[in-house]
């Protein structure tokens, strides 16, 4: 008699979240809900609230030292996040907590992310988590931008999609996630397509060429122009790793 081979689970996100109706949204259409459904990787909600033993369900408090909104409680959440992290069997999979403090969203670290076994993400709401959750926990807190939202729900769900289109067999090119903005510290180059003149404007003369390593040289000058001007900090990063490359 010979052992049933275990069959790994896909990569997995999984969402802690007062709102689990908010999701999949936008990670239920296209190439990301297309990919869900081939089983390349899976979408798990959790209701933040079924973990209150209150018998009003309520998963806030007043915060600590006066001051304004709510703050989630400990006991809630530490329970929510323990459930989920003991139930998995795919191997330890990060924990990120979604909120506007959090180190920026880098493409870079969602590589890694994709990389693993899958994510854990809480989702941030009212004034905050309460931070001794956030330590004992290990959580690593994470921003999309430099912009306050009502809640992490959509945040978790840009990081996710930023993990899952880098999935084996989820694009349909894999040279579509090399080329790409923040791809070696370059905003993406300008695109064109048919008609050749759109409003008096043509597509610029080297596209048409037909002359690959002239249509490279084009797109990466282009591609630095706009990196310089748009983000000087990647501009810094590209400079100096070309200096150092040298």
């Amino acid at each position: 008699m010979t052992d049933t081979p275990t069959i790994a689970p896909p990569w997995t996100a999984t969402a802690l979240t007062l709102f689990p109706e908010a999701f999949p949204g936008p990670l239920g259409v296209s190439l990301i809900g297309t990919a869900a459904n081939r089983g390349l990787w899976a979408l798990e909600t959790v209701d933040i609230r079924d973990f209150s033993r209150h018998k009003h369900r309520s998963v806030d408090d007043t915060p600590a030292g006066g001051g304004a909104g709510m703050v989630l409680r400990p006991d809630v959440a530490a329970e929510a996040i323990d459930t989920v992290q003991s139930r998995w069997q795919g191997g330890k999979r990060p924990l990120i907590y979604l909120t506007p403090r959090g180190r920026p969203l880098t493409q870079s670290r969602v590589r890694e992310w994709a990389a693993g076994s899958g994510v854990v993400v809480f989702c941030g709401r009212f004034e905050g988590l309460d931070q001794r959750v956030i330590e004992s926990r290990e959580m690593e807190e994470v921003s999309v931008g430099d912009a306050v939202l009502a809640g992490g729900e959509a945040p978790a769900q840009v990081l996710i999609e930023a993990c899952v289109r880098l999935l084996p067999g989820v694009l349909g090119d894999p040279v579509s996630a090399e080329d790409e903005s923040f791809e070696g510290d370059l905003l993406e180059y300008p695109h064109y397509t048919r008609p050749r003149v759109f409003e008096g404007e043509e597509i610029p003369e080297v596209l048409l060429s037909g002359h690959h390593g002239q249509i490279e040289a084009w797109r990466r000058e282009k591609a630095e122009e706009i990196t310089k001007a748009r983000r000087p900090d990647l501009w810094q990063r590209y400079k100096a790793r070309k200096e150092n490359a040298r």
